[in-house]
């Protein structure tokens, strides 16, 4: 495993060493990265990058194949535009992680902040903790899984994207609605919480999805928008 010191390289040449060698399942470390900003973004091919310590916006974008362990919290946009692969990040995320994920799995063990999903394409993404209001807002595909709570205007104009959370919903955004959870959900939802290392049973989660009534607009809905 390569150590790649962050403070001694700077972060341009940390990236460029990362993006040569995607694609060649090699194993990297990041050391000293204080909070640094956009941290293995655009890595295209399998790799292995474990970073010891928080990262600041950004980290992770665009990723692709890769598997990346953030050993700490990671600042707003976390693995933003995510294509496959996996994220893991062992603390919290700020606002947005996730947001237009195409692919892959987003595993945060803390707490995410608001707009967690904040338009999903595709992306699994798996909260250990809480998340914060307006998470999943206009989620197109995927599945987002909460093991704990979840704030106000979960799912607030919902596609097709799945929403599992297992504790608390402070309140349904805008033609979100409660579904059943049937055999192929409970199906999904154990794959996920399997991948992601959870200790949660899918029984014990509730689903939400889109009621369908804002996908073209019309004038008898007006006052959901």
């Amino acid at each position: 495993m390569s150590v790649l010191d962050l403070q001694a390289m700077g972060l341009r040449a940390i990236n460029t060493t990362l993006q040569s060698a995607a694609g060649s399942g090699d194993s990297f470390t990041i050391a000293n990265p204080r909070g640094s900003h956009a941290v293995a973004v655009g890595l295209d091919g399998p790799l292995n990058v474990t970073v010891q310590g928080s990262t600041g916006y950004y980290c992770a974008g665009m990723n692709k194949e890769a598997e990346i362990t953030v050993e700490g919290s990671a600042g707003p946009g976390l693995a933003e535009n995510m294509m496959s692969g996996t994220v893991t990040v062992t603390g919290d995320a700020s606002q947005y992680a996730g947001a237009t994920g195409r692919g892959g799995l987003l595993n945060i063990r803390g707490n995410a902040s608001s707009r967690c999903g904040i338009s999903m394409k595709g992306i699994d993404i798996v909260v250990h903790g809480n998340i914060g209001h307006m998470s999943a807002f206009m989620a197109q595909k995927g599945n987002l899984v909460v093991l704990g709570d979840a704030g106000d205007a979960l799912g607030d104009s919902l596609y097709e994207a799945r929403i599992f959370v297992r504790g608390k919903v402070a309140s349904l955004g805008a033609d979100c609605v409660e579904k059943e959870m049937r055999p192929e959900h409970l199906e999904i939802l154990a794959d996920l919480l399997s991948r992601a290392g959870a200790d949660a049973a899918p029984g014990e989660f509730r689903r939400y999805g889109s009621a369908r009534n804002l996908y073209n607009f019309n004038i008898d809905h007006a006052d959901q928008y």
